[in-house]
Order: structure tokens, then sequence, then C-alpha cells
């Protein structure tokens, strides 16, 4: 398990570096990691190591690399 969050986070962080600011749902969908969860796991990693910031706007939660 901690190997897949280790290989999502990997894929957010290179989503985001790509992209810049996304929401969680268009991270999902750019990454296709399939599970909801397991987004929110890989972001949890990335914020721990202080590589995120948030912003949550009309409900939607969206993630930018600091």
């Amino acid at each position: 398990m901690i190997e897949l969050i280790g290989t999502n986070a990997g894929l957010v962080w290179n989503a985001l570096h790509e992209g810049g600011k996304q929401s969680v749902k268009d991270l999902k969908k750019v990454t296709k990691i399939k599970a909801e969860k397991d987004v929110y796991a890989a972001l949890g990693w990335l914020a721990k190591e202080g590589k995120l910031a948030f912003e949550e706007k009309e409900g939607d939660v969206f993630v930018s690399l600091v």
C-alpha cells in the first residue's frame, strides 16, 4: 500500500508540475488514479512533505505546488 501511495504521489506531482493548479476531480482524471481515496492519500503524502497548497472554492478543492 505504501508503494502505491508513493507511486500515485509521483503521478499527482507530475500532473501539477505540468498543468498547474487543478481540482481534485481533475487530478483524478489526469492521473488516471481509479479511486478518489487513492488521490487523497497521494495528496496527503505530498502535503506532509510541504509540497502542496490547497484552496477551496465553491465546494471544490484545488491543489497546486508550492
